[in-house]
């Protein structure tokens, strides 16, 4: 007989809140480094590689990671992973708070990468846990989903009153009273869920898992940036030869690391799937508009702020609708719309070319954050109900390793291709006789331009700073429309394979998992509900 999905008890929605504390501090994390990256640009100058790899490398190290930790988590304790986490990702904030050049900050964002990935596993599978109930458990995904959301609207505030006031380290330091928060109140809220019948964690799968994504992304980039050469075909042949046998040992393996039959579950492999391709269209082009604002249009970052606050606000209201749509639409209707939605808001944005025209960035931004969330909510979703939930902290590591590594492949990828669009208009574009150093400086990054811009004679330095701001132009219009069309693509995907797919409550194997949370497990408090995560 199947044991009755119990509701959730006024414990655990007081639990969600406390998970949403990672969340808004990840989403907050990098919108602020963005917002800073022309003020530590000014003081560490690093050189282009050297900065791409300190925006990349916390991507990076996050999506290697992400399947190692959700596994441990399974493993050793949810609750203790994710505290364990809080106080790594608090030190390393104050690291890179710090920094004086710039491979201390690249190691330092390496270590905040790592753990970073401790932290949204973790909570993703709490909340698997603590909430049986479908409906519920929706509705907790949703908000907290909403903390990225939140992260994103307060980051550009909070940020940008800073650099205004501050130096670029202090937005790093936002991340130190958050994890004392969520360290103070997270053993008094949140209950303790492991596996007791997980084995050992397999650290040459781990091992296997990191190698495989730091070097298919690593030559995707170096690609996509230098051309195709022989070391990135290289890494890329390698990182394929690795991810191969990775697959092989885990189908070998009595406890795997990840359980790739997982991936026989349609519903499972396509929202993993189209998770990932809806973060990398969005990334090319979503992370430029903070660069766009101010080295285009010339606003400062609390100015930059502002201007995105709309969309968010916006953005979070609409989201907390998708849990009461579900019950009149189905979810895969809601996905594709929502995905078509998302790509007409990309495509507003290709006339916007000087400062009259932010209303119209504000409306693009805006339909694009309305029309993503069902895929990330209801994705999301689809996918930690798909695993039982003594799996669900390696089930919530690959929804968190799709989103992380489409993060990183648009950086890498769309964001290489309207790098590589803006060189090519400064090559034509920019004032002849340059010396070597500005000259190279301009055609590396925007704020390169305008840097050396400043440090050249009126009709010189105008030139070549209206050279600069065309430029960037072109590169967000190009990304903007390759993201679009991606966007379009998935909603295709999502409509055909997801057809005739039924929700994660008709499956028999769902109704079976629902019976299983409800059995004693190690480490939860007497008295508290056992039950049943970013983006992100």
């Amino acid at each position: 007989m199947t044991p009755v999905e119990k509701p959730a008890t006024r414990r655990e929605w007081l639990g969600l809140a406390v998970l949403m504390l990672p969340t808004v501090l990840l989403a907050l994390d990098m919108t602020v480094l963005h917002l800073a990256a022309p003020h530590l640009s000014a003081d560490l100058q690093p050189t282009s590689a050297e900065l791409l790899w300190i925006l990349d490398i916390y991507g990076f190290m996050i999506a290697g990671f992400l399947v190692t930790m959700g596994t441990l988590g399974d493993r050793i304790g949810r609750r203790k992973l994710l505290l364990a986490g809080a106080t790594a990702f608090g030190a390393a904030s104050a690291l890179a708070a710090f920094a004086s050049t710039a491979e201390m900050l690249i190691a330092s964002r390496a270590v905040l990468g790592i753990a970073g990935a401790t932290l949204m596993p973790s909570t993703l599978s709490l909340l698997r846990n603590m909430f049986q109930v479908e409906q519920e458990r929706t509705l907790a995904i949703t908000v907290w989903m909403t903390g990225f959301i939140v992260g994103s609207a307060i980051g550009p505030l909070v940020g940008g009153a800073l650099l205004e006031y501050f130096w670029w380290g202090s937005v790093f330091l936002l991340g130190v009273p958050v994890m004392l928060l969520l360290l103070i109140c997270g053993p008094v809220l949140l209950p303790e869920f492991r596996d007791d019948e997980a084995g050992r964690q397999d650290w040459t799968s781990a091992l296997l898992s990191v190698a495989m994504v730091l070097a298919v992304i690593y030559g995707l980039k170096d690609m996509a940036r230098n051309g195709i050469t022989v070391l990135p075909l290289l890494a890329i042949a390698l990182g394929l030869i690795i991810g191969v046998a990775f697959t092989r040992r885990q189908r070998r393996l009595a406890e795997p690391m990840l359980d790739m039959t997982l991936f026989a579950n349609r519903m499972f492999s396509t929202s993993v799937g189209a998770m990932m391709l809806t973060i990398l269209a969005l990334s090319g082009a979503w992370l430029m508009v903070f660069q766009y604002l101010q080295g285009v249009l010339d606003l400062s970052p609390l100015q930059s702020g502002l201007v995105m606050l709309p969309p968010a606000v916006v953005q979070t209201v609409a989201s907390l609708l998708i849990p009461r749509l579900v019950g009149r639409v189905s979810r895969q209707k809601l996905v594709s719309l929502g995905l078509l939605m998302a790509a007409f808001g990309l495509v507003l944005l290709l006339p916007v070319e000087d400062p009259s025209d932010i209303p119209l960035l504000i409306a693009g931004m805006t339909i694009m954050g309305i029309g993503v969330m069902p895929m990330m909510i209801l994705g999301t979703d689809m996918v930690v109900s798909a695993a039982p939930p003594r799996k669900a902290g390696a089930a919530s590591a690959t929804s968190e390793t799709a989103t992380e590594l489409g993060m990183a492949l648009g950086i890498a990828v769309i964001g290489s291709i309207g790098a590589a669009v803006y060189r090519t208009h400064m090559r034509v574009a920019m004032p002849a006789d340059l010396p070597d150093t500005l000259s190279l400086a301009a055609m590396d990054t925007l704020g390169g331009a305008l840097g050396a811009a400043a440090q050249l004679p009126g009709e010189t330095g105008q030139t070549l700073m209206s050279a600069a701001k065309t430029a960037f132009n072109l590169a967000l219009h190009t990304n903007a429309a390759i993201g679009a069309v991606i966007l379009a693509g998935t909603a295709a995907l999502v409509a055909i394979l997801l057809r005739n797919s039924a929700p994660p409550a008709d499956d028999e194997g769902h109704r079976e998992r629902a019976a299983e949370s409800t059995a004693p497990q190690h480490g939860a408090i007497p008295g508290a509900v056992t039950a049943p995560e970013a983006q992100g």
